[in-house]
């Protein structure tokens, strides 16, 4: 079995998630996508595996999962600033990597994008909140799901018991769905989904469930 077999055997996807214009998105993004990622994405569409793995799509539900969204760039930049502190040292070039997920503890997963010109040979890493600590996987971003939701491999950034609760992939709506609401408009209460995902992909400890402190409400409030 290929890979996309693979992982569909350990977590089934949703029916009939919306395909992607890939043309359309690699124009967007200046750089042709790995085959392995848009059989992924057409496969599930948004959404998270575990509730805990979330993949970039570019119909994402909030522009912090969105890959044609702001964060890839901004994620760079952050990693770029963060070599030239000198505060601690890198497994790869920040010019190398490109944000392709993040997890609900903050942990972001890029691809390595050397070589450039071949991105079916794109590898996977990914880093803890802060930063200093890295798991490269030698894959492409399919089999690193298929190795970490079988339990073959245990990423050490990872909860010990992230499979407890089984295997399972979450949809999320669709970001061009027509009852979605307007990026411009005021809403009248706040998306509390939406400020968790930010919070974490910022590096913020927010619970679960429950009251979204009123301090990261007003920081994701001031980052729209």
């Amino acid at each position: 079995m290929t890979s996309i077999e693979d992982l569909t055997q350990l977590a089934p996807p949703p029916a009939g998630p919306a395909p992607s214009d890939w043309r359309a998105v690699e124009a967007t993004l200046g750089m042709t996508l790995p085959h392995d990622y848009k059989r992924l994405a057409d496969t599930y569409g948004p959404g998270a595996f575990c509730d805990f793995v979330r993949v970039y799509h570019p119909h994402g539900a909030t522009e912090w999962v969105d890959l044609t969204g702001p964060m890839p760039a901004r994620l760079r930049r952050q990693l770029l600033k963060d070599r030239e502190s000198g505060s601690y040292s890198m497994p790869h070039p920040p010019e190398d990597l490109f944000a392709v997920g993040v997890t609900d503890n903050g942990n972001h997963l890029f691809w390595v994008t050397d070589p450039a010109a071949d991105p079916d040979s794109w590898r996977l890493t990914v880093n803890e909140t802060d930063g200093r600590d890295w798991y490269t996987h030698d894959g492409n971003l399919t089999e690193f799901l298929v190795a970490v939701l079988s339990g073959r491999t245990r990423v050490p950034v990872f909860p010990e018991r992230l499979l407890d609760g089984g295997v399972f992939f979450t949809p999320s709506p669709s970001a061009d769905r027509p009852d979605r609401p307007d990026r411009t408009s005021a809403p009248a209460s706040i998306d509390s989904r939406a400020v968790r995902e930010w919070a974490r992909a910022h590096g913020y400890d927010v619970p679960d469930h429950g009251r979204v402190p009123a301090e990261i409400v007003r920081a994701w409030q001031q980052d729209r």
